[in-house]
């Protein structure tokens, strides 16, 4: 608090105070030079002087929110990159640590791109969205519209970006009837899976909400279907390129024979065993798209949250459903979910996505009434917890000048 109102008292005074003393100054001369008392060389005012207001506050924020995420790297041995903004503006674009977590050599930088995990899924409800907005698909279409082999009936493209399809969970399956660990698990292996064992649901289509990665990975498979082109083709020619996402990419194994050692692409993912740090190997299932696997940095990220806050990839009329509870309210589940979005309940207009997957943890989130965003990449598989990020949303919005709403009332 005591720093917030020490920015506050900056970006008031300089507000408040300096166009008056340009005004008084430009103006010593004008009564002389006009004995009708009109006013005929009105001064202008520098409106740089709003923008070095904003520096002043912008500074002193970077500063408390720098010093938060040095107490953890001293407390939690946190290791990974920041990004925080405020009305568009980034108040804090940081990497701490290393990208060879065990030796620690090779700092990070804000460019170095991480496994997303989870927050992967709501990059594959935007391609679902693109479609939709493309006229090629609608939300409550059949999945079996467009994987007619698929073994279970009655579920709905909406229900998969719901999670209320109540599908088993594609790597229980794998674990038990994939025998061969050391040959990738495609989407398509997935659903070859489901029609060859047809595992129970977890409960009727719509009857009930259920976090599940299968719901994604087929999502995946639908954009494929549709659109024609590999899932991570599209994503690179519709979302990565228009944005210039140029680091960021799908991570996929298409037309590898066997399983790599280790993820031989961006920054690697470190677990913790005994008292030392390892690399985390490769997996079968990181052949499987769409519930995870997309790679990218916080300076991408900055470019994709811009485009959320300009609907630069879709219009408002159909951004705005990925930010609506898709699941009726229940006392035993504390927040909703959208597309691809959870949503904070007790908190307006906020969104997040949380992910930990192989050696990475994952954080995205969106406060879209005070347009704060806070990002936190991280390539170890254990960490500071989300309160510590919470505070950090909720702490004192920044007076940034005027700004209007992403979704006014």
């Amino acid at each position: 608090m005591k720093h917030s109102t020490k920015s506050h008292i900056y970006y008031f005074f300089t507000v408040l105070t300096l166009p008056a003393i340009i005004w008084l100054t430009g103006c010593s001369g004008c009564a002389d030079n006009n004995d009708s008392g009109e006013l005929k060389n009105i001064p202008k005012v520098n409106l740089e002087i709003f923008r070095d207001a904003d520096s002043i506050v912008i500074a002193e924020k970077a500063k408390e929110i720098d010093r938060k995420f040095r107490r953890l790297v001293k407390l939690t041995g946190f290791n990974g990159t920041v990004l925080y903004t405020e009305k568009g503006k980034v108040v804090l674009k940081k990497a701490y640590g290393y990208k060879n977590v065990r030796r620690k050599r090779d700092s990070l930088s804000t460019s170095d791109v991480f496994q997303l995990a989870s927050v992967s899924k709501m990059f594959t409800a935007m391609a679902i969205m693109v479609l939709k907005n493309d006229g090629k698909l609608n939300y409550d279409d059949s999945l079996r519209m467009y994987l007619p082999e698929f073994p279970y009936s009655g579920v709905t493209i909406r229900m998969l970006l719901t999670h209320r399809s109540g599908l088993p969970r594609y790597m229980s399956i794998a674990q038990n009837h994939w025998e061969n660990k050391k040959i990738p698990l495609t989407n398509d292996d997935v659903i070859d899976l489901f029609v060859a064992y047809h595992p129970d649901r977890y409960f009727k289509p719509n009857t009930g909400f259920h976090y599940c990665n299968t719901n994604y990975a087929l999502l995946a498979n639908i954009v494929e279907k549709v659109s024609g082109l590999h899932f991570d083709d599209f994503m690179k020619e519709r979302i990565f390129g228009p944005l210039g996402m140029d680091s960021s990419f799908i991570y996929n194994m298409r037309g590898d024979m066997a399983v790599s050692l280790y993820v031989d692409e961006g920054t690697p993912g470190y677990y913790h065993r005994g008292w030392r740090w390892r690399e985390m190997t490769n997996d079968c299932l990181n052949g499987v798209m769409g519930d995870k696997g997309v790679y990218t940095s916080v300076d991408d990220l900055y470019k994709y949250d811009q485009a959320l806050d300009h609907f630069t990839l879709l219009p408002d009329s159909i951004l705005r459903e990925a930010f609506k509870p898709g699941n009726p309210k229940y006392w035993r589940r504390r927040n909703n979910y959208g597309f691809g979005w959870r949503i904070k309940d007790g908190m307006d207009s906020t969104v997040y996505h949380f992910g930990w997957w192989k050696g990475f943890r994952t954080f995205y989130i969106r406060d879209m009434k005070h347009r704060k965003t806070l990002i936190v990449l991280t390539n170890k598989d254990k960490g500071p917890g989300s309160d510590n990020f919470w505070n950090i949303i909720k702490s004192d919005t920044l007076p940034l000048g005027p700004s209007s709403n992403i979704f006014p009332n």
